[in-house]
């Protein structure tokens, strides 16, 4: 439960007076870290954010679910050093990275485990490769492609697959090192672009002498901060920030559509259980029209920007996701503060079907052999169905006539008699 206190928050046309006004707002998460003072007692520590984020990131994955965990919040407010950390503090890429090749390194034989790595950005709208290396100085941006079945994808990507821990952290380390930033009011080194780290977590195991493969993706956002436009800033920059802010606003907006979906559905169905009780056709028309209204849902503009088409699947799709929301303790940022909890509340209400990404074929061959073993049980019980009724046929027609012998005994007994 996070709440904040809106006291002493200055206002230009006051001239510099404090505000006397109070609120109090509410918001529930299911995890609140302070990491203001590193000497308190209630100081959260990289290792803590990873122990429960970073751990359930690993554990879908491993499961075969595809995993996103992205940074939300205001210019300054701590998103990447969340997400990368400092040398002496990482953050939660090169943990997840480090675990990754521990798995890597204690796996079994019949058990194989590949890491290709990838890191872009979206700056301006467009796509870079933050990991082509120095051999074109202005690559060209990147398009983004939608496949059917896998979702949205960059064509021309490169991958990198690595083999130890130390080549995932120079790969992390370059990426970074190539992102675009710049000095703005709030922050001497401003991300100036969303950067999106993605681990390909593939799984090669032999089960029941059968070769099968499982697919998960593990997608580590890094967005960039929102702002408002200074026009003591360079073109440039300002153009930086329109797009920044417009990326950001469209993500805000298919979060809510999302949340009210979800909302939608889940209304309508109790409100399916709770008529399907009753009894009359009143109550069936009734059912029938509330649930005809609850399928309208709201159209998700993915499009709308290049940030959000990309996480159309972490989003409202087939992935578990976890959002960081990333709030500022000063006064000042009381406005950009409430912004975000509220991205945070929208975006908790969002409810995702993820499922396990295994080969098609392999689990058409895994239901068609479950599909034999449940016929055979089927034939197995119905042998036995007639078996034990061609006994007790036989015992009946055993019966019938040892009745006709006793009557004709019966019988030849009176006319002796």
């Amino acid at each position: 439960m996070q709440r904040i206190k809106l006291e002493g928050r200055l206002d230009r046309r006051s001239e510099g007076l404090p505000d006397s006004r109070e609120k109090f707002m509410e918001f529930g998460f299911d995890f609140c870290y302070w990491s203001g003072d590193p000497a308190a007692p209630n100081y959260a520590s990289q290792e803590e954010v990873f122990q429960d984020l970073g751990v359930c990131v690993l554990s879908g994955a491993s499961e075969g679910y595809n995993v996103c965990l992205f940074a939300y919040g205001q210019t300054g407010s701590g998103k990447t050093y969340t997400m990368m950390g400092t040398p002496d503090s990482i953050g939660l890429a090169p943990r997840i990275c480090q675990v990754s090749y521990w798995h890597l390194r204690d796996t079994k034989a019949n058990h194989n485990l590949i890491f290709p790595l990838s890191f872009l950005e979206i700056y301006n709208e467009r796509v870079r490769d933050l990991l082509r290396g120095a051999e074109q100085k202005k690559p060209a941006p990147l398009r983004v492609r939608e496949h059917p079945e896998k979702g949205p994808y960059v064509q021309g990507l490169s991958q990198h697959v690595v083999t130890d821990y130390k080549q995932a952290v120079d790969l992390l380390e370059e990426g970074i090192a190539n992102r675009i930033t710049a000095a703005t009011h709030v922050h001497d080194a401003s991300s100036r672009s969303h950067a999106i780290f993605t681990i390909q977590y593939t799984q090669a195991i032999l089960e029941n002498n059968l070769p099968s493969e499982i697919v998960s993706k593990i997608n580590l956002v890094d967005l960039a901060g929102s702002e408002r436009a200074d026009p003591q800033y360079c073109r440039d920059r300002i153009t930086e920030g329109a797009n920044i802010n417009k990326s950001l606003v469209t993500l805000g907006i298919v979060i809510s559509a999302l949340a009210q979906n979800s909302q939608m559905f889940s209304s309508s169905q109790s409100i399916n259980s709770v008529l399907s009780e009753g009894e009359g056709s009143t109550v069936g028309s009734q059912s029938s029209s509330l649930s005809g209204s609850g399928r309208r849902q709201c159209f998700i503009p993915y499009r709308d920007s290049v940030l959000t088409w990309l996480l159309k699947d972490s989003l409202g799709g087939n992935s578990k996701t976890i959002m960081i929301a990333t709030v500022s303790p000063s006064s000042s940022s009381y406005n950009e503060t409430l912004s975000t909890l509220r991205y945070a509340a929208h975006a908790r209400n969002i409810v995702n079907k993820p499922r396990v990404n295994e080969d098609a074929n392999v689990r058409l061959i895994r239901e068609l052999r479950e599909e034999i073993d449940r016929l055979k049980s089927m034939l197995l019980s119905f042998e036995m169905f007639n078996r034990n009724f061609t006994n007790l046929r036989e015992y009946f027609l055993c019966a019938k006539k040892k009745k006709k012998r006793f009557y004709s005994t019966i019988r030849l007994l009176h006319v002796t008699l």
